[in-house]
C-alpha cells in the first residue's frame, strides 16, 4: 500500500534542521572557547565566558533532537556510522564534558583557575575537531557490506578528515569572534575585530582547498554539480556573497551583521554538502530509503516531535531575548 506521506524526507528535513541549529547555537560558543586562550586579559576571558554562559546548555538540546531522531527513524544509519567513528564521537563528547565542567568551576576556582581555563578552552578545540573530522569522514564515505561496517577503526582519520577539522576550528573561531563583536565593547570588542578579517580568509582558503580535495575523495560529486544546468550553483556564489559581506561589515565596524553574515556562511556551506552527498545517507551506497525505519514508528515519532519542536523554539528565542545586550565582566554567571 502506498503512504500518503514520504516520512522518510520529513525526517530527514526535521534532522538536518537540527543539526545546523546546532552548529549555529553551539557554534559560536565553541569559537568563543576556541579563542580563549589568546584573549587580551583574564578580564576578558570573564567577559568572554559570561557572553555564553547564560545560552551554551540549551544550545546543545539541538544535538540531542539531531541524534535522537537519527536513532528512531534511521537506525541504519546508527548501526553502520557509529562503529566508523566511535573515537571521533568520543573525543567529540569528552571535549563537550571538559567545557561543561570548567563552566561551573572556572567561576569558584582561585589558584587552580588556569586549570579549568585549558579544560575550556581544550575541551572546545577537541570538540570542535572532532566534529570536523567527522564531517569529512562522512565525505569520504564508509566501507560496508551488507549494511555493516567493515573498515578500521582508524578509517576516519585521514589527511582530509583532519583538514576539515582545522577548516571546523578556524570556522567555529570565526563564528565566535563575530559573537563577542556583538556582545561585547572596548579593548575585547576591538581584539575580536581585529581577528575577524584574518579568520574568514583562513576559512576561505581551507573551504577552497576541501572544494578541490573533494572530487579525488568522492569521485561522484562532480556528477551531482555538473550534470546539466542547476540552481545548486546558488549556493557557492551566496557563500562568497556572505564571504564580501562579512569583510565589508567588519571594516565598517557593524556590530551585528559579521555575525548574521557568518550564519549565513555556514547554512550554505551546509547546504552544499548536503547537494553534494544526496540522497546518500551513509556514502557512498546506502540511501535515506535505504536506512528508513518502519513507517508507522517514524508517524508514532513525528507526531510527539510536532510539540517539542516548537517547544524548544519559544524557550530559545526567550532565552536570546532575556539575556540581549552587551556582556560585561562584572556580570557575573552565578
Amino acid at each position: 500500500m502506498n503512504e500518503p506521506f514520504d516520512l522518510a524526507l520529513i525526517w530527514a528535513a526535521i534532522i538536518g534542521f537540527g543539526i545546523i541549529m546546532y552548529v549555529l547555537m553551539d557554534g559560536f560558543d565553541l569559537g568563543v572557547g576556541i579563542l580563549f586562550p589568546f584573549a587580551p586579559d583574564e578580564q576578558s576571558r570573564d567577559t568572554m565566558m559570561n557572553s555564553v554562559a547564560p545560552v551554551w546548555d540549551g544550545n546543545e538540546t539541538w544535538l540531542v533532537l539531531g541524534g535522537a531522531g537519527l536513532l528512531a527513524a534511521f537506525p541504519l544509519v546508527y548501526s553502520t556510522i557509529l562503529p566508523a567513528l566511535y573515537i571521533g564521537v568520543f573525543l567529540l563528547v569528552a571535549g563537550l564534558i571538559f567545557r561543561g565542567v570548567a563552566f561551573e568551576f572556572r567561576f569558584k576556582a582561585r589558584s587552580s583557575r588556569y586549570l579549568w581555563n585549558w579544560s575550556f578552552a581544550g575541551g572546545s578545540t577537541v570538540a570542535a575537531f572532532a566534529q570536523g573530522t567527522v564531517v569529512g569522514a562522512y565525505i569520504q564515505g564508509f566501507e560496508t557490506a551488507n549494511g555493516v561496517f567493515v573498515g578500521g577503526a582508524l578509517d576516519w582519520l585521514t589527511p582530509f578528515t583532519v583538514l576539515t577539522g582545522i577548516g571546523m576550528l578556524s570556522g567555529y573561531a570565526l563564528l565566535g569572534a563575530t559573537w563577542l563583536i556583538l556582545k561585547t565593547e572596548g579593548h575585547l570588542q576591538d581584539w575580536a575585530f581585529r581577528l575577524a578579517t584574518p579568520l574568514l580568509i583562513s576559512v576561505l582558503v581551507i573551504f577552497a582547498i576541501i572544494s578541490v580535495w573533494t572530487p579525488f575523495v568522492d569521485g561522484q560529486v562532480l556528477q551531482r554539480w555538473f550534470s546539466g544546468v542547476s540552481v545548486i550553483w546558488v549556493l557557492p556564489l551566496l557563500t562568497l556573497m556572505f564571504a564580501v559581506q562579512i569583510w565589508r561589515s567588519v571594516r565598517q565596524r557593524s556590530e551585528a551583521m559579521p555575525f548574521v553574515s557568518t550564519m549565513g556562511l555556514f547554512i550554505t556551506t551546509y547546504l552544499g554538502l548536503l547537494v553534494s552527498r544526496w540522497p546518500y545517507v551513509v556514502p557512498p551506497n546506502i540511501t535515506l530509503w535505504d536506512a528508513t525505519s518502519a513507517y508507522s514508528s517514524q508517524l508514532f515519532l513525528l507526531l510527539g516531535l510536532l510539540f517539542v519542536i516548537p517547544i524548544i523554539l519559544v524557550y530559545t528565542a526567550w532565552t536570546y531575548w532575556v539575556f540581549r545586550g552587551k556582556v560585561r565582566a562584572n556580570a557575573g554567571y552565578h
